[in-house]
Parts: C-alpha cells; sequence; structure tokens
C-alpha cells in the first residue's frame, strides 16, 4: 500500500500547488486596484480552479490515510 501513500501525497501537493498559484493570482489583481466588475471577473475565473485544487487535495489526503489504513 505504500504506492497508494505516495500517490495520494502527489495529488495532494497538485492541489496545494494549485492553491498557491490561486492566492498569487488574486493577489496579483487585487495589487493593480481594479474596480469592482473588473475585480469580480478576476474571482470569478479563479474560483473554478481554487474549487479542483481542494478537491485534488482532500482526495490525496483521503488516498493516504487509506493507504495507511490498509496498510
Amino acid at each position: 500500500m505504500d504506492i497508494l501513500i505516495w500517490v495520494g501525497v502527489a495529488v495532494s501537493l497538485i492541489g496545494l500547488l494549485g492553491l498557491v498559484y490561486c492566492i498569487l493570482f488574486v493577489a496579483k489583481a487585487k495589487r493593480r486596484a481594479l474596480n469592482d466588475d473588473d475585480m469580480k471577473a478576476v474571482l470569478q475565473k479563479a474560483l473554478p480552479l481554487n474549487l479542483g485544487s481542494l478537491f485534488l487535495s482532500v482526495i490525496g489526503l483521503m488516498l493516504v490515510i487509506l493507504g495507511i489504513f490498509f496498510g
């Protein structure tokens, strides 16, 4: 079950990198001091990536737990 743990770690890291990218993407938009409509458009663009990254992180952590449980 070691392979399940390492796959889970890899998936979690991909999700974590996606979350870091979302943070940097929104911080960059915030530094540009956009008006409300433009900021809303940026946030709407970042939301699916943020949710997908959170999903990958959770799935990866579940794989790690399953690997530990069955290993």
